[in-house]
């Protein structure tokens, strides 16, 4: 929580951004997200694209890769990495520069589009965590959380955050 709690400031985030967490423990996927009207939408997808202090901090502190996406569905889709606090990989990918698969009698050939979708960053990505790609775009609309950052608990009760995540670890 205090890393969330430093991201908001590192990425000049308003006080009352919520962390929102989703986890699919199938794969131990875990997802978060600073979430508050500044990250709504198509707007929020380029807000994310520009503040990626928590994917850093994070990376630096757990000492393991975290992977960062953005989707704009009209747009673009982009995936980042981060290690050690530094941004190590990720590729995006422009929509307009996409070249459709041919169709054949006149029919848009949607398992074509599908295969090339998989080799675009969010399809490589949901590879790597043995998933589909759809999976990952739906994380945000599954069970999860939302957590206020702004420290407010009762003393001696267990974070929020570690009681989502027991039984997550990689």
């Amino acid at each position: 929580m205090e890393l969330a709690r430093q991201a908001l400031v590192v990425d000049d985030a308003p006080e009352d951004t919520l962390l929102t967490v989703s986890v699919y423990r199938r794969r131990k996927v875990i997802r978060l997200a600073l979430d508050g009207p500044h990250t709504a939408g198509r707007q929020g997808s380029h807000w994310y694209s520009e503040h990626q202090a928590l994917a850093r901090l994070l990376s630096q502190e757990a000492g393991v890769t975290v992977h960062s996406y953005v989707y704009d569905p009209q747009e673009y889709e982009e995936v980042l990495a981060f290690g050690s606090g530094q941004h190590v990989g990720g590729e995006r990918l422009l929509y307009d520069e996409v070249e459709l698969p041919e169709c054949q009698d006149g029919e848009f050939d949607d398992a074509a589009f599908a295969r090339m979708q998989d080799r675009w960053p969010l399809g490589h990505l949901a590879w790597v965590f043995g998933v589909e790609r759809e999976l990952l775009l739906q994380l945000h609309r599954m069970p999860g959380a939302r957590l206020t950052l702004d420290g407010s608990m009762t003393p001696g009760e267990e974070p929020p955050l570690e009681r989502l995540l027991r039984g997550v670890a990689a």
